[in-house]
């Protein structure tokens, strides 16, 4: 069984409620559709009554109307509440229940109607995940939100029979050495929770073990020291490059000393360019899956898309997201 027909079948043990804001996109209807054949969740779908005359099959759906529904004055209502501090009026609350679908699925999963939400497919990140932050917040003990792809590799006999977490690769911009170590204790739980086998972190660079010199080393050096020193139990090593951190032919002559040197599956990158770049170069070049921008540290999880991403692409999020909604206490 592969990866993601692992990761439905564990969705399906326990099914979670998963909102999808983006009704105004067929491909999203048609994941809709799939999820719901599947049984890999149950949904709500915010929208029109509209939706249903497209021919996608979401008998099984709730659909919200946030123009007609009898939760938009109490959700908009608790929204006021939740930012008045913050300078928002109650008709702002309002203008956001009704225009910004986001904003709805974030305060369903507040309120403990959903466990989770995916959007992304023609959203930016930033429209995603700013109401996430501001209504759903962080979960306890996070230092940082981040995101990472789940990468599926056919025919690759590196990471864990082909499959990688690649983070930062949809978030944080530039991390510091801090932000670094964080991601990398949140990319390993992440696999452990999601590939359900050991996480082997490996801190990417343009450099293995001192064999070049400059700031953007260092970083990833002190990363690695700041990383081992907090987060013990896990395996993590760097700097190490690429093919130093996964092929153990080019480990041995580059990092002999190294334990995870050769055998990396979680990869953190040093920044988002190298991420993004990455993940994207993997995905195209050698017909990988990639299922993200995943995120974590968020208290329930509200799950990016790529704005190129398939039906198949949206339910394999949708599934993630479910999986990760059970680990939630």
């Amino acid at each position: 069984m592969n990866f993601i027909e692992n990761i439905k079948e564990r969705a399906k043990t326990d099914l979670k409620t998963i909102v999808l804001p983006e009704s105004m996109d067929d491909r999203v209807l048609k994941a809709a559709e799939i999820v719901l054949q599947e049984d890999i969740a149950n949904l709500i779908i915010i929208g029109s009554d509209d939706i249903k005359t497209k021919g996608f099959n979401l008998e099984k759906a709730t659909i919200i109307d946030p123009n007609t529904s009898e939760l938009t004055e109490e959700l908009t209502n608790k929204l006021f509440e939740l930012r008045k501090e913050k300078g928002m009026t109650l008709e702002e609350a309002r203008k956001l229940m009704l225009e910004d679908y986001m904003y709805f699925a974030c305060m369903l999963i507040k309120d403990g109607r959903a466990d989770g939400a995916v959007s992304g497919a023609c959203h930016s990140t930033s429209n995603t995940l700013r109401p996430a932050l501001q209504i759903i917040k962080t979960a306890p003990n996070v230092d940082l939100v981040s995101a990472f792809f789940l990468m599926v590799v056919p025919n690759c006999e590196y990471g864990s029979n082909g499959t990688f977490i690649f983070a930062d690769s949809g978030l944080e911009q530039n991390p510091n050495s801090e932000k670094l170590a964080s991601i990398a204790a949140s990319s390993a739980e992440s696999f452990k929770l999601l590939v359900e086998e050991e996480p082997i972190v490996a801190m990417l660079s343009h450099s293995t073990k001192g064999s070049a010199s400059h700031a953007d080393v260092d970083k990833v050096v002190e990363a690695t020291k700041i990383a081992k020193e907090r987060f013990p139990q896990y395996k993590i090593d760097g700097e190490l490059q690429l093919d130093a951190a996964i092929v153990p032919d080019v480990a041995k002559s580059k990092a002999p000393d190294s334990d995870i040197a050769g055998h990396a599956n979680v990869l953190i990158f040093p920044d988002l360019d190298a991420g993004n770049i990455g993940y994207k170069l993997v995905q195209r070049l050698a017909k990988a899956e990639a299922y993200g921008p995943i995120t974590q540290g968020i208290a329930a999880p509200v799950n990016d898309l790529s704005r190129g991403c398939s039906p198949e692409d949206i339910v394999g999020v949708v599934a993630i997201t479910a999986v990760q909604a059970q680990n939630k206490k």
